[in-house]
């Protein structure tokens, strides 16, 4: 049977996961796609049992000529939300960049928080980026969360994060704390998203990360590993080189070194297919 025939035009994409963050990656240099309509095309696709379902959707495009980049991205969440930066997202489409010979394997690509270096190692497949410069860093920030003062301490590292260090990280109750200070109205009207770190020693930390734009706990945050591991260095819990483990038992490293910022992980392309927008109710 034809397929397009009864479903209509399909769209290829590729599905990768980083650390248990999971995402669609469409290479729209010959789709064409504007990006005004893409949120149309993402909620319905991330959508879990009735789409493919992903923590967000990543489109790969031209560079603009003479810009030194291999390609530019255009991030989106999964509620159709765009944002600026996502460190698993940078990881897994430098990984499928080079897979499909947009780029090589150490390259720079274009984000809506500005160029971001990527290396992958050929040999592991670990992929390694050099992230923006983490910046409005605040210590020791206090907001009241149900009639009670909780400590926060704040950075944004392409996009705005909060950090709470805690003593049991596996009782933390992370959807109803994290979206209560999600939406606080400390940090409207754009809101955070939010970290849950626990020492486990030297150089070492355990993080649980509520999303925005995902609205959930999700198995790991790249931006969200590199701000903990920036305050737990302001807060003498780790030094220059940090192991964090996330939620889905992956470990992501974060070096912070001269000035600069570094994320290294797992970035794996888990399947291939084709969607169509017709029976996700997509007209484009």
């Amino acid at each position: 049977m034809d397929l397009e025939a009864v479903c209509g035009p399909s769209v290829p994409f590729y599905k990768l996961q980083g650390c248990g963050n999971d995402f669609v990656c469409v290479d729209n240099r010959e789709l064409g796609y504007d990006p005004a309509v893409m949120p149309e095309i993402v909620m319905p696709v991330c959508r879990k049992a009735f789409g493919v379902g992903a923590d967000g959707m990543i489109f790969l495009d031209h560079a603009p000529e003479g810009s030194g980049l291999a390609y530019i991205w255009h991030f989106f969440n999964a509620d159709g939300s765009r944002a600026e930066m996502c460190g698993n997202g940078s990881r897994c489409a430098a990984k499928l960049a080079w897979m499909l010979g947009i780029a090589p394997a150490r390259h720079a690509f274009g984000t809506d928080a500005g160029p971001i270096e990527a290396e992958v190692d050929e040999e592991t497949g670990l992929v390694t980026v050099q992230l923006t410069p983490p910046r409005d860093l605040r210590l020791n920030m206090s907001v009241e969360i149900e009639q009670q003062a909780f400590a926060l301490h704040c950075v944004n590292t392409g996009v705005p994060h909060a950090v709470a260090v805690v003593e049991h990280l596996e009782a933390v109750e992370v959807w109803k704390l994290g979206r209560a200070i999600r939406f606080h109205e400390a940090f409207k009207p754009a809101g955070t998203n939010v970290n849950f770190i626990e020492s486990e020693g030297p150089g070492r930390l355990s993080l649980r990360t509520y999303e925005r734009g995902v609205e959930d706990e999700t198995y790991a945050c790249g931006t969200g590993a590199v701000a903990s591991a920036v305050i737990a260095r302001e807060l003498g819990l780790t030094g220059d080189e940090t192991i964090l483990t996330t939620t889905g038992g992956e470990e992501l490293g974060v070096i912070l070194r001269e000035g600069k910022t570094y994320l290294r992980g797992a970035a794996e392309l888990v399947f291939t297919g084709a969607f169509f927008p017709q029976s996700l109710g997509i007209e484009l």
